[in-house]
């Protein structure tokens, strides 16, 4: 028996609709400016956000990989290319032989901190100055609901 297909509604469409065009145009103006002005990839970026967020700014590479959403062969390429530029180096996990952590370096943690200013300046200039304080607190709930709900099934 075939499943019924739940399609949108024109509301759930056009919602649906702008918040995917938000992400993408946001999302790509965001990552020409990191990438202009402060010469790190969008990418990059995100990885050191997340070493930067870690109290001995290093992680597993499982677990970053995860937060990031990246499948293993991406992660394993990406860091390889930032340990070529001095942004990171990888270190043996020495209770598990298999397994290895991100760390940042000086260079990575300088790189980071000259990009922050001028990309949360951008956010603010593209995105924060747009919206009220009740549309953000909105976009908080909704948003860590959602992310709540994909957390339960990682797959």
């Amino acid at each position: 028996m075939a499943e019924t297909v739940r399609w949108l509604t024109p509301e759930e469409q056009r919602a649906w609709r702008a918040f995917v065009r938000l992400h993408e145009r946001l999302g790509g103006r965001l990552g020409r400016l990191l990438q202009s002005e402060s010469h790190v990839s969008p990418a990059d970026f995100a990885v050191l956000v997340h070493l930067t967020d870690t109290p001995e700014g290093r992680q597993r590479y499982q677990d970053l990989g995860r937060a990031l959403e990246w499948e293993k062969s991406r992660m394993s390429h990406h860091i390889a290319r930032m340990a070529g530029r001095g942004m990171v180096v990888r270190e043996d996990c020495l209770e598990d032989a298999r397994g290895a952590f991100v760390v940042i370096t000086d260079a990575g943690r300088a790189a980071v901190e000259a990009a922050a200013p001028r990309h949360v300046e951008a956010v603010r200039e593209l995105f924060m100055d747009h919206v009220t304080p009740a549309e953000l607190r909105v976009l908080a709930e909704v948003s860590e609901r959602v992310i709540g709900k994909l957390d339960e099934d990682p797959s």
